[in-house]
């Protein structure tokens, strides 16, 4: 009896001992403390929570570390946390802190990488954003060279083209050029996940290929149940050796050569120019991808539809850029004859 009655006063102990220090962890947490509203307090991307408030800490921001830190643990706060500026109200308890950073911290502007953009598309939408302070796309351009970034994705890339991946990005006041590429191009590596490597082992494609051919559906396809279809006139044009004959490959290849005009129309000199991006004049895919290509279109690259199509051209009778699909010459061509029809009409309206 004596010894149960010590064990279960050390139960008690035990017990209030937790509960004591659990309200002295909840007054730290929401004890509010004096910072100064002017200190700007910069969460670098890729910060782990411990690295976020021990920031934070020698800031000023936060009197105590470790119930945040616990708090944090307790209820899975971690990945919520956001990279950023910040500047905090005073007086701010802990919660408040956390509250702020799941919130999201000041970016001083963003970018939006469209899907299908190309190397001088993003470089050009880089040139306007002010903190970065880049003089000309040329700068740009230059670290869009570096290769090496993706060297193990795809050894026979020569620029980061196809690896810029389409989504958002804030830009921070410390943010630099390089660090904005490095970023899209880690985006493509958390997008390129396993499963698609898999898929794309076990159908015999190299990413370099699968990234070129989905830079093409990308650029061709405007509605999503089209992508694999599209893909499907690709791998069967090139089963048969037949050129490709894609419009956006050519328009790169005049941008490579500096010659493209800009208004959305092919001429003839850009048809008729000699570069193996030109896949009216070369069988085969182009040398490398010629855009930013989408999660949905690399996967339509390795899961295309079953189909025995070669050609498609605009549906003229849609608004949505949906496109008819032909198996043989002779149907194409009468449906490229009813587009063409139908935009002489357009253009007596």
């Amino acid at each position: 009896m004596r010894w149960l009655k010590i064990f279960g006063i050390i139960i008690f102990l035990l017990v209030a001992g937790g509960f004591i220090l659990l309200y002295l962890g909840w007054e730290q947490l929401s004890e509010r403390i004096e910072v100064d509203t002017t200190q700007l307090v910069q969460i670098p991307r890729g910060a782990s929570p411990s690295e976020s408030l021990q920031i934070l800490t020698q800031a000023g921001v936060l009197k105590y570390e470790t119930p945040l830190r616990l708090y944090m643990k307790l209820i899975g706060a971690g990945p919520r946390i956001k990279a950023g500026d910040y500047y905090f109200p005073s007086p701010i308890s802990a919660l408040g802190v956390l509250q702020k950073l799941e919130e999201g911290g000041q970016g001083a502007d963003k970018i939006t990488v469209i899907e299908g953009w190309n190397r001088w598309d993003i470089a050009a939408a880089m040139t306007h954003i002010q903190t970065l302070k880049i003089k000309n796309s040329q700068e740009v351009l230059q670290l869009m060279n570096n290769a090496k970034l993706v060297e193990d994705l795809d050894p026979k890339a020569k620029t980061l083209e196809g690896y810029l991946y389409p989504e958002t990005y804030f830009v921070y006041s410390t943010s630099t050029t390089k660090d904005l590429i490095d970023q899209m191009v880690s985006q493509f590596h958390t997008v390129w996940d396993a499963k698609l490597a898999a898929r794309a082992r076990a159908l015999g494609r190299s990413v370099h290929d699968v990234v070129t051919v989905a830079s093409i559906i990308e650029t061709e396809a405007k509605l999503p149940e089209e992508r694999p279809v599209v893909a499907s006139v690709i791998y069967n044009r090139l089963e048969k050796n037949m050129t490709l004959s894609v419009d956006s490959t050519i328009v790169y290849a005049s941008k490579m050569a500096g010659k493209w005009k800009g208004n959305g129309k092919v001429y003839q000199s850009d048809i008729d120019r000699d570069s193996p991006y030109n896949t009216r004049k070369y069988h085969g895919l182009p040398p490398g991808p010629v855009g930013s290509p989408s999660l949905a279109s690399m996967d339509a690259a390795i899961n295309p539809a079953n189909t025995a199509y070669l050609y498609y051209v605009r549906n003229p009778k849609r608004n949505d850029g949906a496109h008819n699909f032909y198996t043989t010459p002779a149907d194409f061509e009468v449906g490229v004859k009813a587009l063409r029809d139908w935009e002489q009409k357009q253009k007596k309206h």
